[in-house]
């Protein structure tokens, strides 16, 4: 099983989500960024490097918020879901096809993969994020 760990990042009321370039693993679908936990690093370490090295940010790890397992069948991943505290720096999409700041309650009109479902269940379950009118 592979670990990877996935930020929620909120801003004025919405949250980061990343489409992944097409053409590789889940091409064209919706995540929350992050990736790969790598030997010796800390989830919150790994979450911290992925969201420098993807989206040009500085983050803060904050609270966990979910675990999903998840079988794809050729990958089976354990994926750690954390809050991000704060960030400095403007966010680029430097490894994915672009980026989106979305209401909490609109996130499932979007195409995740299975194992990041779960992120979207318990924001809307237990962090409602009010949609500004």
């Amino acid at each position: 099983m592979i670990r990877v760990t996935a930020a929620v990042i909120e801003k004025e009321g919405r949250v980061l989500i990343a489409r992944r370039k097409p053409g590789g693993p889940f091409g064209g679908l919706w995540e929350f960024p992050g990736g790969k936990i790598e030997a010796n690093e800390s989830p919150e370490q790994c979450l911290e490097r992925e969201l420098r090295e993807e989206l040009g940010i500085q983050a803060q790890t904050g609270s966990l918020l979910c675990v999903s397992r998840h079988d794809y069948g050729h990958l089976a991943i354990e994926l750690l879901a954390y809050r991000v505290r704060s960030f400095t720096g403007e966010v680029q999409a430097l490894e994915h096809a672009e980026t989106r700041w979305v209401p909490s309650d609109r996130l499932a009109e979007y195409d995740f993969p299975e194992a990041d479902r779960p992120i979207i269940r318990e924001l809307a379950a237990k962090f409602p994020i009010s949609r500004s009118s």
